[in-house]
């Protein structure tokens, strides 16, 4: 993650390698020099009450690796799976490059890169589930 930049509201947390980290009362920018450090914004955080659709679980394998609470190789098992199976149901060329570059990064070990790519399909799901038929 070598030249990564975390720009940060006054009073944001951030949680690097396992640590949180808050921000003080004025924005800053933090330069992320090291490579491979888990880096997880707690705003961006998916909480395990909101893991209720096919991306959010597998945002969810993605975040449990950076907060440390996952083992990354069989994190790297279920996100290969999970990414395959989104591929499945989402077709399009612009999801397909998305799932493409998520699954790069999953290869590489890089899980803020998959996580940040992951992150990106979150608005089309939500678009696709509230466009879909409805039971009543």
């Amino acid at each position: 993650m070598s030249g990564l930049v975390l720009k940060l509201n006054p009073k944001e947390r951030v949680l690097v390698n396992g640590a949180v980290i808050e921000n003080g009362d004025r924005r800053s920018r933090l330069s992320i020099l090291t490579p491979n450090a888990n880096i997880l914004r707690l705003r961006d955080a998916i909480r395990p009450d909101e893991v209720n659709t096919p991306v959010r679980r597998v945002c969810y394998i993605a975040q449990l690796v950076l907060s440390g609470d996952a083992d990354p190789v069989e994190a790297h098992h279920q996100l290969m799976r999970g990414i395959e199976q989104l591929s499945q149901a989402l077709r399009d060329g612009d999801s397909r490059s998305i799932l493409d570059a998520a699954s790069a990064a999953v290869i590489d070990k890089d899980f803020y890169r998959a996580l940040k790519s992951l992150r990106s399909l979150l608005p089309r799901e939500e678009r696709l589930l509230s466009s879909g038929p409805r039971l009543q």
